[in-house]
């Protein structure tokens, strides 16, 4: 009996310490769409964000500490979010890259503000993420007001005197693109001939398509996902038009040629420079191939966010939030995606959108020059 007491008393302080040690680990966040329409980039943020902290606690953590992850499922819900930045607020949680939708960050970055967490969005676009003058925000993208204007001026330049239509799923990015185009391509001098909305998980855009036909339109720019701009590409061809679909950066992930196969081809769409060609990425791009997993779209740019903040952290000396966001703002962060420099809203200097092409083999690749 003694002995038995002896190994319980010794099993059950070996629980504590690993109780302790794991407690002694910081937790961060992963949050975006991990199921629904836009999942796809829930992947890519999901991919990214543990590479990154595998790879910095291979390197010995931040301040001595180990990193763990909280993976966290909006399916690009506003409400859902919300729900989830309180949540990682109440558990402390002192940083977060996310989310995906801007639909999804706005909300939640109110609740992450109150709650003391940081959040770096790899991919939410709209400019009311961070000009709504909150100290937690902070992106590794770019702003649609950047977007939208590359978008304008590849379309006025390229399609000068030709019929355009504009078209926006009523979400927080998708209309905000949309606008964004807009109001650039009318500044440069052109009218769309046709501006018009239609709601997301729509499946059927035949009424939508025979406007296309009637007012001849030689290119439809949609605010709006891959989901649906997949479905609206294949409806077109279906009714035999040959008009050009361009859209922003929820193109950029294969699952869009999956929906349009080869009749996917020409597709033009807005998204940064391509960072797997960086040579800051090559090593990390290995390592992802090494496992199978193509590093596309905002796989990066979400281990980017990691890197930020890793970096921010360690020369703060601290996880505290409002520290790490000073010296986030302060400083200049080399990440995988190239050196980033931070103004005081929290949006990045350096990045510059250009226009990428779809081919007939499912792959896409910058049109060099982008013609604007």
């Amino acid at each position: 009996m003694k002995s038995l007491k002896l190994i319980g008393l010794a099993f059950g302080a070996s629980i504590a310490l690993s109780s302790a040690a794991f407690a002694q680990d910081v937790t961060v966040a992963v949050a975006g769409p991990m199921t629904g329409g836009e999942s796809a980039f829930g992947r890519q943020m999901k991919n990214g964000a543990e590479m990154a902290v595998a790879d910095i606690n291979a390197a010995g953590g931040v301040n001595g500490k180990k990193l763990a992850l909280n993976v966290e499922d909006d399916a690009c819900d506003p409400k859902q979010a919300r729900s989830i930045a309180e949540k990682i607020a109440g558990a402390k949680i002192p940083f977060v890259a996310g989310h995906y939708c801007s639909s999804s960050s706005i909300p939640a970055s109110e609740a992450y503000a109150d709650g003391n967490v940081l959040q770096i969005t790899p991919a939410s676009t709209n400019p009311k993420f961070t000009d709504s003058g909150l100290w937690n925000v902070a992106r590794v993208c770019g702003r649609d007001d950047q977007q939208g204007l590359v978008a304008a001026q590849y379309i006025a330049k390229n399609f000068k005197g030709k019929n355009i239509a504009i078209l926006n799923d009523k979400t927080t990015y998708g209309k905000g693109l949309a606008d964004e185009t807009k109001k650039a391509l009318n500044k440069a001098g052109i009218t769309e001939k046709m501006y018009e909305s239609y709601n997301k998980g729509d499946k059927d855009f035949n009424a939508i398509v025979s406007r296309l036909k009637r007012d001849n339109i030689d290119l439809v720019y949609v605010g709006g996902y891959h989901q649906e701009s997949g479905l609206i590409l294949r409806q077109m061809r279906d009714q035999g038009l040959k008009t050009i679909l361009m859209a922003g950066d929820a193109l950029a992930d294969k699952e869009y040629a999956s929906i349009t196969g080869p009749a996917g081809e020409g597709t033009l769409f807005t998204f940064g420079p391509d960072p797997r060609n960086k040579p800051t990425a090559k090593k990390i791009v290995d390592a992802f191939k090494a496992k199978n997993i193509d590093p596309e779209g905002y796989t990066l740019y979400t281990y980017a966010a990691m890197q930020v903040w890793s970096q921010a952290a360690k020369k703060a000396a601290t996880t505290d939030a409002k520290k790490v966001m000073a010296a986030i703002k302060a400083g200049k962060w080399d990440t995988v995606i190239g050196p980033i420099e931070y103004d005081a809203k929290g949006d990045i200097k350096q990045l510059d959108y250009v226009v990428y092409k779809w081919d007939a083999k499912g792959g896409y690749a910058e049109i060099k020059g982008n013609g604007t």
